[in-house]
């Protein structure tokens, strides 16, 4: 009998961030962050659960890293694309960081993981 483990989003970046970056793409200055947006539009996939967060990225989506709620210390979102898409990074307990670029439902998925990271405090506080 395994762990039951609920999906609350599953999906690549924002739409608008690709969007907004070909736009921009049409100035010469601007290419290097459009090739970004392609590329995160092509290989980059959010899984948040209630379990963990994954990420698949890296050249052709072969980087993975899952990260438990046990190990999360803080987030912090920053609003992009007039607040539709956003950016959050998840500061962990050693120090390290993990990027989630241009989340949609950003401000959701912030109090979602805010939430599970509470749970897991209060959890490991009371077992002391």
């Amino acid at each position: 009998m395994g762990i039951r483990e609920d999906v609350f989003y599953e999906g690549g970046p924002h739409i608008g961030d690709l969007i907004l970056n070909l736009l921009l793409g049409l100035t010469v200055i601007c290419l290097p962050l459009t090739v970004g947006a392609i590329v995160r539009a092509l290989w980059l996939r959010y899984r948040i659960t209630s379990r963990r967060v994954s990420v698949e990225g890296g050249w052709m989506g072969r980087d993975r890293s899952d990260i438990i709620y046990s190990e999360i210390r803080d987030v912090i979102a920053v609003p992009r694309g007039i607040g539709i898409w956003g950016d959050m990074v998840l500061v962990l307990k050693d120090g390290s960081r993990l990027e989630l670029r241009a989340m949609p439902r950003f401000r959701e998925i912030e109090q979602y993981i805010r939430e599970h990271i509470g749970v897991k405090a209060k959890k490991t506080g009371s077992a002391a």
